[in-house]
């Protein structure tokens, strides 16, 4: 009896070791199989999504599209995603359609109102469409389902080998039930797969239509009445093909009055120089600019498939980078090697909390109590000899808040001085603070000591870092040496070669104007109110 008693508690343990296992093998694949993933719909309702209510809601975990006889779309409508674009990346999702016609749109332009036009992955309640790559509002169908087409530059098509007939690959489809939606867009390579099988494969490279990057949306094709359901979106971001770049712009929140800290206004300057810098090319622009604006994005996938990430923004304490997870966050980007680059008031973090990481990431920083914060114009500059950020640059002299005496490594082995110049003594003269001065600052009073108001690192481990102390006046974009130097280290933070002659941009004074933040004036001091005349005494009577 004891004898069968341990039998059964050894084929017991057995059988849980066993079912234990396979459990973990089971979660360890699903791990596996959704690593970098993250969910772009929350379930629950249409955050981070816009398009006309009348048409889009939240039902039983789903994102629903519906129109009816009473209420039809004149034409198609769509629900755009609204927290990010899209360059290479996979998207995965479940979909459900009764009646009509559908799609998701990706690499698309936003026309307003809700209309958009791109790229198309296209499914439908019949048994032509699914599966297929079309261009809605531009070419039309570019690849039919069953078909590997190749567009060449000119926009002659090649069919390459079928990879089905479309009758057999349409048994895949599960008519009026739910089915899986991939998209793999890497470079000029698109494939569409639905309930895991590949439906059509295209390769854009034409000219002046192929899309690199634009939005993510849903389809609400105009028409008959239908419905369409969304559920389980994920997105991934892929690392750029061809060898191109990305660049991730962050642009701090509203700060300051107006023409300071023209946080959303400066970047989006920058991205639009860059963008017309890098347009032209056989294979498209080498570099991809993405900003987010009014502080840290809320795409989750923002920074996934970034080479470099630039700050514009308040620091200190309130520095984006700090709250939350973010340093960390940031910090294991930086150790990957994607390059780090912060402007103005964004190079400045608190010594304890993000100092060492400033450090190690771009080589130096605004330390409060050591560093300091004073309005001058340049005098004496000298830019850093056959460094690539300063290709096409000439000395030049601005009036800003040109921060001094950074806290740099030690030794500064990697640090490159791209901008000193030679602040005047009265900057050394005010009184101690964490930004106003300190004694060793003063001690330099008179002595002519050249300071280092942006610079460049080189990790040893791989990455770079860039930081420039200006910028505090956004009409300093205006001047051409200080943009192109702003507009050279972007691109040398993310890895590209820098032209011969620098990054060529102009700029008009609507370019100046555009994207400047809504600020209210500072108040004026009240004017003192004049003292009532005085009135002359009557005269007295004589008596």
């Amino acid at each position: 009896m004891i004898v069968n008693l341990l039998r059964r508690a050894r084929m017991a343990a057995t059988y849980c070791l066993v079912t234990l296992v396979a459990a973990v093998a089971m979660i360890g694949g699903a791990a596996a199989g959704d690593a970098g993933f993250v969910p772009i719909f929350n379930g629950t309702s249409l955050e981070g999504w816009e398009g006309k209510p009348e048409f889009w809601s939240v039902q039983d975990g789903a994102i629903v599209g519906q129109t009816t006889a009473e209420k039809p779309t004149k034409g198609n409508t769509f629900l755009i995603w609204r927290q990010g674009n899209l360059d290479d990346f996979e998207l995965e999702l479940k979909y459900r359609i009764t009646g009509g016609n559908s799609g998701i749109q990706y690499r698309s332009k936003d026309y307003g109102d809700s209309v958009v036009g791109g790229y198309q992955g296209d499914f439908e309640a019949g048994t032509t469409y699914s599966g297929i790559l079309y261009e809605e509002k531009g070419r039309g169908i570019l690849a039919k389902r069953g078909e590997r087409v190749a567009i060449a530059a000119d926009g002659t098509k090649t069919m390459g080998e079928p990879i089905g007939k479309t009758e057999d690959l349409q048994q895949k489809i599960k008519q009026g039930e739910w089915n899986d939606l991939r998209i793999v867009a890497r470079g000029p390579k698109l494939q569409h797969f639905i309930n895991g099988q590949l439906m059509s494969e295209t390769v854009d490279e034409q000219v002046g239509k192929r899309a690199a990057e634009g939005i993510l949306a849903l389809q609400l094709h105009a028409g008959p009445p239908m419905k369409v359901e969304f559920k389980d979106i994920h997105l991934k971001r892929l690392k750029l093909a061809d060898g191109r770049k990305k660049l991730v712009l962050v642009a701090g929140k509203p700060s300051h009055g107006p023409g300071q800290h023209e946080h959303r206004a400066g970047t989006m300057l920058a991205e639009k120089c860059l963008d017309a810098a890098f347009e032209t090319g056989a294979k498209g622009p080498q570099l991809v600019t993405t900003t987010y604006t009014g502080g840290w994005p809320t795409d989750p996938t923002a920074f996934d498939n970034a080479d470099a990430i630039f700050f514009f923004a308040d620091g200190g304490g309130g520095h984006p980078v700090l709250q939350s997870n973010r340093l960390a966050q940031i910090d294991a980007l930086a150790k990957r090697g994607v390059g780090i680059a912060c402007l103005h008031y964004a190079v400045e973090v608190p010594k304890e909390k993000g100092g060492p990481e400033f450090l190690n990431w771009m080589g130096g920083y605004f330390e409060p109590n050591w560093s300091v914060n004073p309005h001058w114009t340049l005098a004496k500059t000298e830019l850093a000899q056959g460094h690539p950020i300063t290709r096409g640059m000439k000395p030049f002299e601005t009036l800003d808040e040109w921060y001094y005496h950074m806290r740099f490594r030690e030794p500064m082995t990697g640090v490159t001085a791209i901008l000193s110049a030679v602040p005047p003594d009265d900057t050394r003269e005010r009184p101690d603070g964490p930004h106003s001065n300190n004694p060793t600052v003063r001690a330099a009073k008179g002595k002519g000591e050249r300071e280092v108001l942006a610079w460049a690192y080189e990790r040893p481990e791989g990455g770079r870092g860039f930081g420039c102390t200006g910028a505090h006046f956004h009409k300093n974009w205006a001047n051409d040496d200080f943009r192109r130097m702003m507009l050279n280290a972007l691109v040398w933070t993310a890895g590209l070669e820098v032209p011969t002659e620098g990054v060529a941009s102009t700029v008009t004074t609507e370019d100046m104007l555009a994207n400047l933040d809504e600020k209210a004036p500072k108040p004026q001091p009240a004017a003192a109110k004049p003292e009532p005349a005085k009135q002359p005494e009557p005269a007295k009577q004589s008596l």
